[in-house]
């Protein structure tokens, strides 16, 4: 575990990071989006990861941006800063796990759309979800502009961002954008529930899965028709696919074991 703007805790098959700066709402800092972008690259390569849940400490899930430090930074700093979020936002979708985003309180400016780059949201009732860019003067970043109109539409989308007005959690889930909206007390149960559920799971199988769903929106049927027939032919060589013809043959439930 390692302490500071992030916490990275390995809960058996789940890696769970815990966005750490609760006296400023979880405003993204250089040290905690380079802490996500080393904790991401490790569980990619450690085998006994299957999933990953990204949640806030204290009273939000994150507040985006940090406003305190905002007209500090000149163009080049801000062009860099944002270069480093980016490549974290393109980390998330690379990496072949589930990500879920556990939400409470508020989800604000970045902060929104660094759920929105996750697989999976389980919200907390009641919290509220904002794309405040406007308020400031500025447009988004972290990919909301990419993520928010392939789930909502753009006329959506667009009067998410133009009006800056907070969003409840429970209309999001009633657009799709939430997964689970649970009470906030059985937040972190529900979510950990779910995590195992996944990590139990065919885990080389979801992380294809994953990425030929994200790779949908730029690509034609065709392209994904050949993508899914190339990776089919790999999926049924793995240890899973094996043991869950086995079990559906023996009347049980699979144990696979990601592989």
């Amino acid at each position: 575990m390692s302490q500071g703007d992030l916490i990275v805790e390995k809960l058996g098959p789940v890696l769970s990071l815990t966005l750490n700066r609760p006296e400023s709402l979880n405003a993204f800092s250089p040290e905690m989006i380079l802490g996500l972008k080393d904790a991401l690259t490790n569980a990619q390569n450690d085998e006994d990861i299957q999933v990953i849940v990204l949640s806030g400490a204290g009273r939000s899930f994150s507040a985006g941006g940090d406003v305190k430090t905002m007209g500090q930074a000149d163009s080049v700093q801000v062009y860099d800063h944002i270069g480093k979020l980016n490549e974290l936002i393109l980390l998330m979708k690379e990496t072949e796990k589930p990500i879920i985003a556990a939400v409470h309180g508020f989800a604000a400016g970045a902060g929104f759309n660094l759920a929105l780059a996750c697989d999976l949201i389980v919200a907390a009732e009641g919290s509220k979800f904002a794309l405040s860019f406007s308020q400031v003067g500025l447009i988004s970043d972290g990919g909301g502009s990419y993520l928010l109109p392939r789930l909502i539409g753009p006329h959506l989308a667009k009067q998410f961002f133009f009006t800056a007005e907070p969003v409840p959690a429970e209309r999001l889930y009633q657009l799709g954008v939430i997964n689970y909206l649970v009470p906030l007390e059985k937040l972190q149960e529900e979510t950990t529930k779910f995590a195992l559920k996944l990590a139990h799971g065919p885990g080389k199988a979801f992380g294809k899965q994953k990425k030929l769903i994200d790779q949908s929106f730029t690509s034609t049927l065709e392209d994904i028709l050949e993508q899914e027939r190339l990776i089919q032919t790999l999926m049924v060589q793995t240890a899973d696919h094996t043991e869950g013809i086995t079990a559906f043959k023996e009347k049980r439930k699979p144990a696979f074991k990601g592989k």
